[in-house]
């Protein structure tokens, strides 16, 4: 009967290690993913921030991003600050992904 409390202790000590190494490592995947999204940031990007400003980056260096947000307006942002990249990006300058369309239908 005693070895049925040793597993129960083994299990008691056993599952939050478990738990607390699956955090770690997820953690790690994450920080691996953060590294080579900001690595992969280029000029003509449009992203989004972390705060939900949306624009297209103009200048990067090392420690932060110049977007413009509206025509003629430029902020300077921390890069950590890129959220995401938005969907789309690829067509080019001056397209918004949320613009609905506006042309008329045919009745």
């Amino acid at each position: 009967m005693n070895s049925g409390a040793g597993v129960g202790n083994l299990l008691v000590l056993a599952l939050p290690l478990a738990l607390l190494a699956f955090l770690f490592l997820s953690q790690r995947k994450r920080g691996r993913q953060v590294q080579e999204f900001q690595a992969a940031l280029a000029v003509g990007d449009e992203v989004v921030l972390t705060s939900g400003l949306y624009g297209t980056i103009l200048a990067l260096d090392d420690v932060a991003v110049t977007l413009e947000i509206a025509p003629g307006v430029q902020v300077r942002v921390d890069r950590r600050a890129v959220g995401l990249r938005q969907p789309g990006t690829e067509s080019g300058p001056g397209t918004s992904v949320n613009t609905p369309d506006t042309t008329p239908e045919a009745s």
